[in-house]
């Protein structure tokens, strides 16, 4: 029997099975490029989830702990302060006191502890330096008073450093007295090796004798850890804490 020009047609336009776009092997290849972009795809929504969930846990779920144990422990301080004190050294490992700087929020208080290494800071609150230059305490007749804390995770307790400005007031609390400063000199940014802002006289500010300081350093830019951030201060008054620890006017 002949071949008739349909015939030929159907055994070549494709439907016959014998075209080359759709023969076995060609097939088989599309199936394996389209299994590999698949599978790459899987892999991209799976670094994705696994990087949002990072981000979630760094930015939001460390702030929950920090500030868990932060309350505990400064709840834990201030109940201390209630009790009749003890004669002896000061017990700096539970904390000295707390921090208020009204510019970084209303009611805002920082516990602070000795140390500024990432398990202290972790813990939700701020530390004293220990070196490389000894932090001089808020009592000491004179020194720079150098506290540390985390910008972002953790508590993230100077996330609102930037909120700042000269002029602005920085309080500390002990059990007996309220140790007020006033900002007198930013810097923004430097260098994350430059020791030299935590020198008991903070030069770097314009300062060149000896006085009562107080140094805030943290990192910047926000969500990074490339500079440093440094707010100065210098004591201007002290208030003893009465029976109702009443607080000063600048945080009132």
């Amino acid at each position: 029997m002949a071949i008739t020009e349909h015939d030929q047609n159907q055994h070549t336009d494709g439907t016959g099975g014998t075209d080359a776009g759709s023969s076995p092997p060609a097939r088989r290849k599309r199936k394996r490029i389209a299994t590999l972009i698949s599978v790459i795809g899987e892999l991209l929504i799976t670094v994705g989830t696994v990087l949002a969930l990072f981000v979630f846990y760094s930015l939001w779920w460390t702030n929950v702990i920090a500030d868990r144990q932060e309350n505990k422990d400064a709840d834990a301080i201030r109940n201390s302060w209630s009790q009749p004190q003890v004669p002896g050294a000061l017990n700096t490992g539970d904390g000295i006191g707390f921090l208020h700087v009204p510019a970084m929020g209303p009611g805002y208080q920082v516990l602070v502890k000795k140390g500024a290494s990432v398990d202290v800071l972790n813990q939700g609150v701020a530390g004293y330096y220990t070196n490389p230059y000894k932090s001089a305490m808020p009592w000491d007749k004179t020194g720079n008073f150098t506290l540390a804390a985390h910008r972002d995770g953790h508590g993230a307790k100077f996330h609102n450093i930037d909120k700042i400005k000269v002029g602005d007031a920085i309080v500390f609390e002990t059990r007996s007295t309220w140790y007020i400063y006033k900002v007198y000199d930013i810097l923004a940014p430097t260098s994350k090796y430059n020791v030299k802002v935590l020198q008991p006289i903070p030069r770097e500010s314009g300062k060149s004798t000896p006085g009562r300081y107080i140094t805030l350093t943290t990192c910047t830019p926000v969500y990074t850890s490339l500079y440093r951030y440094i707010v100065w201060g210098a004591l201007v008054r002290t208030q003893r804490v009465d029976a109702q620890r009443t607080p000063p006017p600048e945080i009132r």
